[in-house]
């Protein structure tokens, strides 16, 4: 089924619900929304956009964004979100890989990023106005579960970004075990679209549209804790992916304004690791708004989830241990910890996060070496690193490529991480490990904050084994990020290099 069906069906039964929101004015309600979508759909095909072509999306976050998104799918093509914040190489890039048909782009962002080949409509601009004008397709062209609706293109911190192959079943799988595993939407809700559309945040948009809920784009296009607040605090019921960075700053900008997140119902946490300092001090600001959920782009918010119930709990035991996990396997998946030949290990201990499911990808785009090494027998090979409890709980403790082994030993960088920042005098930590004759590799912390050395050495010493604690404190302004907030741990070894 073609997901632009869950649009048509809520149009059809709220035509006047309010639907689309740039800061707190309405754009559009749901009859408009179909129409506009309906009509971007039927200017598509006539330009002879085919079933599985692709359609490129380098914006800001907008409501025009859903309208080209739905428009998009109603037409049987597939979309390829861009970051707004790549280089107009990695945009390049993207565009080629991909043999993108047409690209809409915001007017500030780069249009010289194509190679000629690719068409370009500005939005908002003269082009997208005339395609909302124009007669709408009916009906919409069919898709089955197997086609591509999405082709998420990974960050490409190593390497150049593979392009993920999201299908129309695994997305609807996705907004399903949402319902189930994650949390309830309904029409009170507003979806605010702080994180970039272009990834988690905007596949988010799919149980809003089938709960008829609203959805809401800051004005900012991006995101600003004040302006965050006021929206929350406008809209109510307020819904919103976050990366975990991004938690930290509403948490600290929320705690200097004597902000408690009135307004705010759910913040969905992920896309990197949370630790627990932080993730404490959030409940503690704005209480049990926090929901857990542990994905890849190759399976697009879909591996393990943790409801706000678990991660407000405080008076059951373990409930530390719990905190420091990302949950439990959700319902349209199976999820294992494996050894180097991909055999389940006994619960405890450590080994690569395995999944396979309805919601894990069919390999890479036009990339055949990429998907073998990915999936093995059905199942994703995350290159996660981690450990179950007897009751399911997966525990992330790094990625495989990010663990350090000195003198025959391992070490987990989240393990150190998570003991630095248990010092109030730090705000971010990040360790790597660096070449050493003698061990092998010696534990390197980056820390921003002021604890001192002699401080940070005793904590890590009360807490865990000596060959564990880093043997040089780097210190830094800001840690390394990519666009969506995950720390660039390349970028931390490239600077001990330097």
């Amino acid at each position: 089924m073609n997901l632009a069906h869950w649009l048509i069906r809520t149009g059809t039964r709220l035509p006047d619900a309010p639907a689309l929101f740039r800061g707190t004015t309405c754009v559009a309600d749901y009859a408009k929304f179909v129409a506009q979508a309906r009509a971007v759909a039927g200017a598509l095909r006539a330009r002879g956009v085919a079933p599985g072509e692709r359609i490129a999306l380098l914006m800001h976050n907008r409501p025009e964004f859903l309208v080209l998104l739905y428009g998009i799918w109603m037409a049987g093509a597939a979309a390829v979100p861009i970051n707004a914040k790549l280089h107009s190489r990695e945009v390049a890039y993207i565009l080629q890989n991909s043999g993108a048909r047409m690209m809409f782009i915001s007017p500030d962002l780069d249009a010289g990023s194509g190679d000629g080949k690719t068409e370009i409509v500005t939005v908002p601009g003269h082009g997208f106005s005339a395609l909302c004008g124009h007669a709408p397709i009916d009906p919409i062209v069919a898709r089955g579960a197997n086609d591509l609706a999405w082709l998420f293109y990974t960050s490409g911190t190593t390497g150049q970004p593979k392009g993920v192959i999201i299908t129309h079943g695994m997305l609807m799988s996705m907004a399903l075990c949402y319902q189930t595993d994650v949390d309830r939407v309904d029409q009170r809700d507003a979806a605010l679209y702080a994180a970039p559309m272009s990834h988690g945040a905007g596949l988010y948009n799919l149980m809003h549209v089938q709960a008829g809920a609203r959805h809401v784009c800051p004005a900012s296009g991006g995101f600003d804790p004040a302006e965050i607040f006021d929206l929350a605090a406008h809209f109510g019921n307020a819904h919103m992916f976050a990366a975990p960075t991004m938690v930290k700053r509403l948490t600290d900008a929320g705690r200097a304004a004597g902000v408690r997140g009135e307004g705010l119902r759910t913040i969905v946490y992920g896309g990197g690791p949370m630790y627990q300092a932080d993730i404490k001090d959030a409940v503690a600001q704005f209480g049990p708004v926090f929901v857990q959920i542990y994905g890849q782009g190759e399976c697009p918010m879909g591996i393990t989830a943790m409801p706000r119930a678990e991660v407000a709990e405080r008076d059951v035991p373990g409930w530390e241990g719990r905190l420091a996990s990302v949950g439990r396997a959700q319902s349209a998946v199976e999820v294992r910890i494996g050894d180097a030949a991909g055999q389940q290990v006994p619960h405890g201990q450590t080994g690569e996060i395995m999944v396979r499911g309805a919601t894990v990808m069919p390999g890479y785009w036009r990339n055949a070496a990429g998907s073998a090494a990915a999936l093995r027998d059905g199942w994703l090979m995350t290159g996660d690193m981690g450990h179950m409890d007897a009751q399911g709980y997966v525990t992330l403790t790094d990625r495989s490529k990010d663990m350090i082994i000195t003198g025959g030993s391992n070490v987990y960088p989240r393990e150190v991480e998570e003991v630095l920042l248990q010092h109030p005098d730090v705000q971010e930590a990040a360790v790597v490990g660096r070449p050493q004759p003698e061990w092998g590799e010696e534990v390197i912390a980056f820390v921003v904050g002021t604890a001192p050395d002699a401080a940070l050495d005793a904590l890590c010493l009360d807490q865990m084994a000596r060959f564990k604690r880093p043997k040089t404190y780097m210190r830094i302004a800001e840690l390394p990020k990519n666009n969506y907030g995950k720390v660039l741990k390349t970028a931390l070894r490239d600077l001990l290099d330097g």
